[in-house]
């Protein structure tokens, strides 16, 4: 409310600290930096969200832990109505005479959207992680591959009398 007309500029620093509020605990630790601007105007608000930094997540492949480097952002117009209504995500209703918004909630859900759903270490992607659980897989998908090609090679030795078999349904 004691706002000017104009932009107003904020900054956050966010830590584990901030998502256990929300009993989220996905994160080891995280580090991200949140901006954001208020654009107060006559008859609304908007507020453009930004936030850039890592958290540390284990590697869905490996179980090993890494810090996962995101970003994003998000805008929101706040206007003034009769009563409260945050049914849009995009839009929020204040009742008149409020002077306070507390914007926890959406900068927690737009961190946590950010996060993709499969997260894989950066090694694994380019080959430099070494570690027992990336070994069993590459032992695995070898052994896979070699139950696959002997498969090939038993449907190749099928008995001769089956393909005269199958050129009576062809010769139709």
């Amino acid at each position: 409310m004691g706002l000017k007309l104009g932009k107003h500029h904020f900054e956050y620093q966010i830590s584990n600290a901030f998502f256990e509020n929300f009993d989220y605990d996905e994160f080891q630790s995280s580090d991200i930096k949140v901006s954001l601007v208020l654009d107060k105007k006559s008859n609304m608000l908007e507020l453009e969200f930004k936030h850039k930094g890592t958290v540390n997540v284990p590697c869905d492949l490996t179980g090993e832990d890494f810090d996962l480097p995101i970003k994003g952002k998000m805008k929101l117009i706040v206007r003034f109505g009769d009563e409260f209504n945050n049914d849009n995500e995009e839009l929020l209703i204040l009742p008149h005479g409020e002077h306070e918004i507390d914007v926890a909630q959406y900068i927690y859900e737009m961190i946590a959207l950010s996060v993709p759903l499969k997260r894989v270490h950066p090694g694994v992607k380019d080959g430099s992680l070494q570690t027992e659980a990336l070994k069993k897989l590459n032992e695995l998908t070898v052994k896979e591959v070699k139950e696959e090609k002997e498969e090939s090679k038993k449907e190749e030795d099928i008995d001769p009398r089956w393909d005269k078999l199958k050129q009576l349904l062809t010769d139709k």
